[in-house]
């Protein structure tokens, strides 16, 4: 039962980790399209 319990940890913790570098490269798009939209607006308002 241990040894059944480990497996599917190790398994679950791989994914996490993929998941969380998908998750920054999102953030991190997301992060540069407000900078550029920010940019933009301050451009056009003046």
């Amino acid at each position: 039962m241990s040894a059944a319990k480990r497996k599917p940890a190790t398994m679950k913790v791989k994914p996490k980790e993929e998941v969380n570098k998908k998750a920054l490269i999102w953030i991190g798009s997301i992060v540069g399209v407000i900078i550029i939209a920010v940019s933009v607006l301050l451009i056009f308002s003046s």
